[in-house]
């Protein structure tokens, strides 16, 4: 429950307002709209600032925090692979809504974007009362509390290499119950992020796919997780080690 309301016009003014020990900080609104048994909140809304957009230097994208879902899909800067994974993310109405930066910080376990920002080596931009500091995205979600006190401005990963997804579902279009991103940078380096697997989007080292533990719910046991995440590995892995792009 949403007890008092801040619109910043600054930056500042919006740091300094994370100071509050029952502070939520808000750009679509997506994940406290649909919490309504949540405890009395003070709400930051972040959409009065200039915090979003997507640009490009040639080596890099750098995505603006309260970028929306729907301007990754639309936005020809961004890999396709990417492009492909936000618009897996949610339906149209709620990607017209909800924000990079919101995405990451609500960590769904099944997220598919945030397992493709991951395998691209995602770098986090967060600013904080006199200072920056960058982050990689699998710190952050592993550390969650770096976010106290700042506010997270953008998302920069890099433009090049090659990537492939792939997925299980009960039907297409619904939420994976395993899937699997790998990117390969020009320099060779390859990453692996997958879902399903743990209680988040998770970096996988390739070698030690067939160690993996995973839980099991209502939709498959650990053992059905483990080998489908072995074959969708071995698939996207293949892709981007062997030449192939997707």
């Amino acid at each position: 429950m949403i007890t008092q309301y801040h619109r910043p016009l600054t930056l500042d003014e919006a740091i300094a307002l994370t100071a509050r020990p029952d502070v939520v900080i808000i750009a679509g609104g997506t994940s406290v709209n649909a919490d309504p048994d949540r405890s009395p909140v003070t709400a930051v809304d972040l959409q009065a600032l200039d915090l979003a957009g997507i640009d490009t230097d040639g080596e890099s994208v750098r995505i603006g925090a309260t970028t929306h879902l729907q301007d990754l899909v639309d936005s020809a800067l961004v890999p396709a692979v990417l492009r492909d994974l936000a618009r897996r993310e949610a339906p149209n109405t709620i990607r017209n809504a909800a924000t990079v930066g919101g995405t990451i910080g609500a960590v769904d376990s099944e997220s598919e974007l945030l397992a493709g920002l991951l395998a691209f080596g995602a770098t986090v931009t967060l600013a904080h009362a006199g200072s920056t500091t960058e982050h990689a995205l699998d710190e952050i979600l592993d550390e969650p509390t770096l976010l106290n006190g700042g506010i997270m401005t953008s998302v920069s990963i890099p433009s090049n290499g090659l990537a492939a997804a792939d997925r299980t579902g009960r039907t297409p279009m619904d939420r994976p119950i395993v899937m699997a991103v790998a990117h390969r940078d020009n320099a060779g380096a390859v990453r692996l992020a997958m879902t399903g697997i743990a209680s988040r989007p998770m970096l996988v080292d390739p070698e030690q796919v067939a160690s993996l533990n995973p839980p099991s719910d209502f939709r498959g046991s650990s053992d059905y997780r483990k080998s489908i995440a072995g074959v969708l590995a071995g698939r996207v892995l293949a892709t981007v080690t062997g030449g192939g792009s997707a």
